[in-house]
């Protein structure tokens, strides 16, 4: 069995195209982007958590594995995505000529990351839960005529500056800049409750706290 690297995935074309392929769906279907701007910050955000936690290496690597998969499901369709993802991604690690025990780990993160029924199950889940779900920012946005805007995209476009900071021991926070004149912050509780729950039980799991801070306000 051989240690599969982030760039052993990423340079895999049947990867990128199930990437792509999901992106285009969501769009077709009205959601933010799903593509490799967003997989690959999920994917350095989560090794970034577990490396600041002191977690061994091959820990962040699998971590950046899960981060870069996440999504690939899409492929296939929005509902059940993370369970659809976990099993290709399980093909693909196995082809790859990864470690059953590695490859438990990866499908086991890709298929809780969502708030809808996914939960902390081990350190690189609770790493990929916290990273997916700090990724809300105006760049995500696709649809540029405010005047048809969602929630969604309100919220999303609203968000001008987006950063996960980690005190390693003491807590993981998410530090958001909103142009409330957008999107007041009760619309961003309104979408993102369940998803920032699901952040605190993931640092729990790391034995740390979650904290949320909107315009320098600390509000969990």
């Amino acid at each position: 069995m051989e240690k599969v690297t982030l760039q052993d995935i990423k340079g895999d074309s049947y990867v990128h195209s199930l990437i792509e392929a999901g992106n285009r769906h969501l769009a077709a279907i009205g959601y933010t982007e799903h593509g490799l701007r967003h997989v690959g910050l999920v994917s350095h955000i989560a090794s970034n958590i577990l490396e600041k936690m002191e977690h061994t290496e091959r820990e962040c690597e699998l971590a950046a594995i899960a981060g870069y998969l996440h999504d690939i499901g899409n492929a296939v369709n929005r509902v059940s995505h993370a369970q659809t993802g976990a099993i290709l991604a399980a093909g693909i690690l196995e082809r790859h000529g990864m470690h059953p025990e590695e490859i438990a780990l990866i499908i086991g993160a890709i298929g809780n990351h969502d708030e809808t029924d996914g939960n902390p199950v081990n350190s690189i889940s609770a790493a990929l839960i916290l990273a997916d779900k700090s990724d809300v920012h105006r760049s995500r946005v696709r649809n540029l005529d405010l005047a048809t805007f969602d929630i969604h995209d309100r919220v999303n476009y609203a968000v001008e500056k987006s950063f996960l900071r980690v005190y390693p021991k003491e807590r993981v926070a998410l530090e958001l800049t909103i142009d409330t004149e957008i999107c007041p912050v009760m619309e961003y509780f309104e979408i993102f409750l369940a998803r920032m729950l699901l952040c605190r039980k993931a640092a729990g799991f790391l034995g740390t706290k979650f904290e949320l801070k909107i315009n320098e306000v600390k509000l969990l």
